[in-house]
């Protein structure tokens, strides 16, 4: 036991410094997603660590506890995520939206396997980029990133390119649902729309409360809008376990030797168990474990926002925005997609 506590002592000592750096970052940049949600704390926190980095280039005695905290703390904060899910609520509602969701998840793969072959750009990009566009923005970057195992510079870039359509979703689906004809009177439809189309939670919630706000109806489509949305975090579970099966092909087709305990998406398993017990507490009616699930999906949130300090930390944003005109490109082609796809399915 004292051996395990001097090893423990031991990476410690290698870590903390890093960490605690990005919990400092973290910290305002928490608070500033608080003033302007429509940004969010994310992408405060990454264009905090990107702007540290362009004038302090030798981080040694740092490095190692910013590599942990946007690899291993990531992580953990995808299995908090979990612990926000109820999946009694979300089957009820998955009638109706989940045929909507499976359609603009597809097109957005699609759309972005297609601008890879045709743009040349990078697979992992690509894979981020389309993933993230269709899932829940941040959060499935957060997790398609370990299993891919793509670099800071690579999530970073994914991270901006979604931001850059959050914002635009948030300023104008409002106003685009009044020309489309969406009901004034119901937020079914509006809010099943803001559900399958915006990709980040934080969109997803500025947007369907404009339009709660707009016509007077209280919190209903911003109701329907979360719950579609927690839908499609569902889908985070199969896209990292096919991802990782296919990962695992490639580097047995090429000769590699493949190590599943690097490559397979424990967290994932995780994050499963963290939605059932969320699940069956729930059913059970264990109101004391309301506040708990509540704070563990706080956390889960503060830790993504720690993860992206230190993503930011690890990104040349020299390098990010001489590379990113691809990447706009193809978020753009898939967002586009989304959107028609939404419209054309979802009932006004």
């Amino acid at each position: 036991m004292n051996d395990r506590f001097q090893a423990w002592l031991g990476q410690w000592g290698k870590l903390w410094k890093g960490v605690l750096l990005c919990l400092a970052l973290a910290v305002p940049a928490h608070i500033l997603g608080k003033l302007v949600p429509v940004v969010g704390g994310p992408v405060f926190a990454i264009l905090t660590g990107m702007a540290i980095t362009l004038f302090w280039k030798d981080k040694k005695g740092f490095q190692n506890g910013i590599k942990f905290t946007s690899k291993k703390i990531l992580q953990w904060a995808v299995v908090l995520l979990g612990f926000g899910l109820n999946l009694s609520v979300v089957l009820q509602t998955g009638g109706q939206s989940l045929p909507i969701i499976v359609c603009t998840i597809a097109t957005s793969l699609i759309v972005a396997y297609v601008l890879c072959r045709l743009l040349k750009v990078p697979s992992v990009i690509s894979t981020l980029v389309g993933v993230g566009s269709s899932i829940c923005g941040g959060s499935a970057v957060a997790a398609t990133a370990s299993v891919i195992d793509a670099d800071d510079e690579e999530v970073a870039q994914a991270i901006s390119v979604i931001f850059l359509f959050n914002v635009l979703a948030a300023l104008l689906f409002p106003l685009m649902g009044q020309m489309l004809g969406f009901s004034t009177t119901s937020g079914e439809g509006f809010g099943l729309f803001a559900g399958t189309a915006v990709n980040d939670t934080s969109s997803v919630t500025a947007c369907a409360s404009t339009w709660d706000s707009m016509f007077g109806l209280g919190t209903a489509t911003l109701d329907k809008a979360v719950t579609v949305k927690l839908t499609r975090t569902l889908a985070i579970i199969p896209i990292t376990l096919v991802l990782a099966f296919v990962r695992t092909r490639k580097e047995k087709s090429s000769g590699a030797n493949v190590d599943l305990k690097k490559i397979f998406p424990f967290f994932i398993l995780w994050f499963i168990a963290a939605s059932a017990i969320t699940t069956v507490c729930t059913a059970l009616d264990w109101t004391w474990t309301a506040p708990v699930f509540a704070t563990c999906k706080d956390l889960s949130k503060f830790l993504i926002i720690v993860a992206m300090a230190a993503i930011g930390l690890n990104t040349d944003v020299v390098k990010l925005v001489k590379t990113g005109g691809k990447p706009i490109l193809m978020g753009a082609c898939c967002w586009i997609g989304i959107i028609l796809v939404s419209l054309l399915l979802v009932p006004r």
